[in-house]
């Protein structure tokens, strides 16, 4: 009988992170869930994972640190990164560290599955003809200035040049869970 495929999941709502363990163990993945950075580090040695999802968006830090952690402790390791802050600024990022994909929330364990098996890009995928709206590009600049000051409110309020209550509301109208 050939090992289990190992995952780490890396999220910090402990339902979500339950549910997909649930969902990736009936595939046949052993699986390890850590809320954050320092459980990710204290059982990268017993878990030895070859797969990753990992949470944007952790309880005060930042998921591109665990994707970075996890990139460095095994290259070969295929990382998805999932969020209900998508933005570009981000992705970009998210791939620079070490992702292999990105994925929007609401997704499932076959949206994750289908992503680990797509490990290179795809040349023809479509391109939107669509242009960007000037609420999309606010958007992607607020995720972009959250990213720089590690997801501070007070301090991307600031560079932004809005009130801190300002920004904040706009974050709850995009919310995505």
């Amino acid at each position: 009988m050939s090992e289990p495929r190992r995952l780490m999941i890396v999220e910090d709502d402990a339902k979500f992170a339950a549910a997909l363990q649930r969902s990736f163990e009936r595939r046949g993945y052993k699986v390890w869930r850590a809320p954050g950075l320092a459980q990710v580090q204290a059982l990268l040695p017993e878990a030895r994972p070859g797969y990753a999802v990992v949470d944007l968006k952790l309880n005060g830090e930042s998921g591109l640190t665990c994707v970075q952690a996890l990139h460095q402790h095994d290259p070969a390791m295929l990382i998805v990164v999932l969020t209900g802050f998508a933005s570009i600024a981000t992705a970009v990022e998210a791939i620079k560290l070490g992702a292999c994909h990105y994925l929007a929330k609401p997704s499932n364990s076959d949206d994750i599955e289908a992503a680990f098996a797509k490990d290179a890009g795809d040349a023809a995928a479509p391109i939107s003809p669509r242009p960007t709206s000037i609420k999309t590009l606010e958007w992607e600049r607020i995720h972009e200035t959250l990213v720089e000051t590690d997801f501070n409110i007070s301090e991307t309020a600031r560079r932004l040049g809005m009130h801190r209550r300002t920004l904040a509301r706009k974050l709850e109208k995009r919310r995505i869970e």
